[in-house]
Parts: C-alpha cells; sequence; structure tokens
C-alpha cells in the first residue's frame, strides 16, 4: 500500500510538472508574461475569469484540489472523474447587483466506464438592455441592443489510479451584438492528487484558458461615407474596417487542500463533522497573481458552510490601489438531502461575493445527483 502511493506520488508530480511546463511554453508562445498588470487590458473573453458555480464561489474558488462534477469545469476539470453517476446543475447569478448583468449556467456530468465521466456545461451572460448610439444621434433614440455571450464547455475526466484524477475540457467561446459577434476555442486541463491516511490531502494543478486569439467581425464594423471624385461626382460607398486579434486571458492554478475530521470512531475517522482548509494560487498571463484561500465545515456532507478570500497586489490599501470591483472576502452555504434507495442527492447552493462599488454578486443553484 505504501509503495502505491508512492507510486502515484510520483507520477503526479511527473504529471504536474509536465503541465506546468507545458504551460510555461504554451504563454511564452502567446507572449503573455504571468502576472503582469500592465497587459490587464490586452486580452479579451475575460468571461472566462468568471466563476459562475454557487460552491467554489463561497470559496473564493480555492478549492480547485478537491472540487468535484460538473463544478470542476471552472476551478479543476480533474475533479468531473468523481461523478458517481449523473448530475444535473442549474445555477444563477446577479452579477454585481445594480448592474442589470445575470448569468445563467446548466449542464449535466455523466459517468461513463468504471473511471471516467464527461460533462456538458453551458453559461449565458445577459448584459440587459444598452441604449444605441451614434455619431450623428449620440443622445440615442434608436433603440437598444443586447450584449450576449455564451460559452459551451465539452469535458472528459478519468481516474488514473485509486489517487490521480485527470481531465480535460473544450470550450466554444461566443460573444458579441446583433451586427459583430467574435468566436473562439480554448482547452483546459488539470489533475488531482488525493492522499493521506484518510485520502484527507488533496493537491491540484490546472491550466485554463488556452487557445488561439479570437477577433471581431461583421457588419457593425463597416461605415458608409460619400466619395467625391475629380470631376466633382459624389457617390456612397462602404468602407470596411478590420478589427484588431486579442488573446485569451490562459492562467496556472496550484491549489492544496486538507480535511480535519472533527471527531472519530473505532476506524479513526467519522465523518460526521468536518472541516477542511484549502489554498490556490493562480499565475494570470494578464492581470495580477491571485492568492486564495477558503475554509468549509460540513456536518455529514448535508450541511456545509464556508468562506473564503481573495488577495492580490493592491487590494487592501484603499480604493485609489485596487484595480478589481471585488473586495476580497466571500462566503456560502449548501443543503444537500439524500432520497432514494440509490443515496441520490438534491443540493441547494448559495454564495455570496463582497464588491465595492454595486452590491456584490449573488449565486444560487441546485442540483441532482442521481
Amino acid at each position: 500500500m505504501k509503495r502505491n502511493k508512492i507510486y502515484n506520488m510520483k507520477s503526479f508530480i511527473n504529471i504536474s510538472l509536465s503541465v506546468v511546463l507545458t504551460s510555461s511554453f504554451i504563454t511564452s508562445g502567446f507572449k503573455a508574461t504571468a502576472g503582469n498588470p500592465e497587459r490587464a487590458g490586452q486580452a479579451g473573453a475575460s468571461q472566462l475569469l468568471i466563476n459562475p458555480y454557487g460552491r467554489s464561489a463561497g470559496w473564493a474558488g480555492a478549492n480547485g484540489a478537491l472540487s468535484r462534477g460538473l463544478e470542476s469545469q471552472y476551478t479543476n476539470i480533474a475533479g468531473l472523474a468523481a461523478t458517481k453517476k449523473t448530475e444535473l446543475m442549474f445555477m444563477r447569478s446577479a452579477w454585481l447587483v445594480g448592474t442589470g448583468i445575470n448569468i445563467n449556467t446548466f449542464g449535466f456530468s455523466q459517468r461513463v466506464g468504471e473511471t471516467g465521466a464527461i460533462g456538458l456545461g453551458i453559461m449565458s451572460i445577459n448584459a440587459g438592455k444598452i441604449e444605441r448610439t451614434t455619431e450623428d444621434q449620440p443622445e440615442g433614440g434608436l433603440g437598444t441592443f443586447t450584449p450576449r455571450f455564451t460559452n459551451i464547455a465539452l469535458s472528459y475526466a478519468k481516474g488514473f489510479s485509486d489517487n490521480i484524477f485527470g481531465g480535460i475540457t473544450v470550450r466554444v467561446i461566443s460573444e458579441g451584438i446583433d451586427n459583430v459577434k467574435a468566436q473562439g476555442v480554448s482547452i483546459d486541463a488539470g489533475i488531482q492528487y488525493h492522499t493521506g491516511k484518510y485520502e484527507n490531502i488533496h493537491l491540484g494543478v490546472g491550466l485554463k484558458n488556452v487557445g488561439p486569439k479570437m477577433q471581431y467581425k461583421g457588419d457593425g464594423l463597416s461605415t458608409q461615407g460619400t466619395v467625391t471624385n475629380a470631376y466633382g461626382n459624389s457617390y456612397q460607398l462602404t468602407i470596411s474596417n478590420k478589427s484588431a486579434a486579442f488573446e485569451l486571458p490562459a492562467l496556472l492554478n496550484i491549489s492544496a487542500a486538507y480535511d480535519l475530521y472533527l471527531t472519530s470512531d473505532t476506524t479513526g475517522k467519522l465523518k460526521t463533522h468536518r472541516l477542511t482548509v484549502a489554498a490556490n494560487y493562480t499565475s494570470n498571463s494578464f492581470t495580477k497573481d491571485n492568492y486564495l484561500v477558503g475554509l468549509e465545515y460540513g456536518w455529514k456532507n448535508i450541511v456545509m458552510v464556508r468562506a473564503g478570500m481573495v488577495s492580490e497586489k493592491g487590494i487592501y490599501q484603499g480604493d485609489a490601489n485596487r484595480t478589481t470591483a471585488f473586495t476580497g472576502p466571500s462566503c456560502g452555504a449548501t443543503v444537500e438531502i439524500p432520497f432514494g434507495e440509490k443515496k441520490s442527492t438534491f443540493a441547494l447552493d448559495y454564495s455570496y461575493r463582497f464588491t465595492n462599488p454595486f452590491g456584490g454578486v449573488h449565486t444560487f443553484g441546485a442540483r441532482i445527483n442521481l
């Protein structure tokens, strides 16, 4: 048993090094310097950095080493391999309350074979209605338009042993308005390692948002102009403009977690009362690096409450130095009720992320594990 754990640990280290080295080469190929805030406005598709899931949002996203099921599509896709049979999920977020932006996320994951699982997740952002203006009519009066952002993710994860999980996600990205759109593809990859006397030590590495550049195209980039030739004749001309291509916000997550069981029985472990501490380091290609920590208490895995904190350079040094609307803290809770002979469960999730300005981010969700 000890020899197997040593072998699994070596395998995890080798795979982790492969992921880190691969991400380094990919990042170099895209000319992205990790944690470079001067490049914050040069990446696009920033909706890829939004966490739409209630559980991990309450952790502040620190639970990448122990995420489970479909929610792992955001934190660490390797956790999808822990899907027991079938999981259905729906989440809704009121994003930065006061802006009128809502995020709907839904999908499912399904066990395939003895150690594999597939998942399909769809995230849709509705930014509300915006007054349409032009150079000739800057005050509006031309109706409204609605920006829409949609991500469709297809994932596969597999357990390579009792301790090591790995997974990959291919995500189709679409954003734009009625006459200008951009589409692209990104890839995520991740691994998790679970060890310890009670499998209560968790490690994870994940690479996210790697893909080719995107570019806006459409009739909305064209303008109408009047051209007069040398003979004094005037005619209408359509001028097509070309937008610059932009890169995706690639990042690397390195995470760890530890489960502490507060009660014990004759086996030395009793999961009635559990306290889990989690931490995550995020190396961003275009913005400041993030340090995430989270804490969760669970009672029989039926009632769970959690809190988290996000830290980055300047976030606690006053509004003049903070470059994000998020102020750091987050919290959340889950009630997961078992039913049926097959130990199926129905869960309700909630999280809140503090912001200034705006009224924070509320995320509500429901999931069924069959």
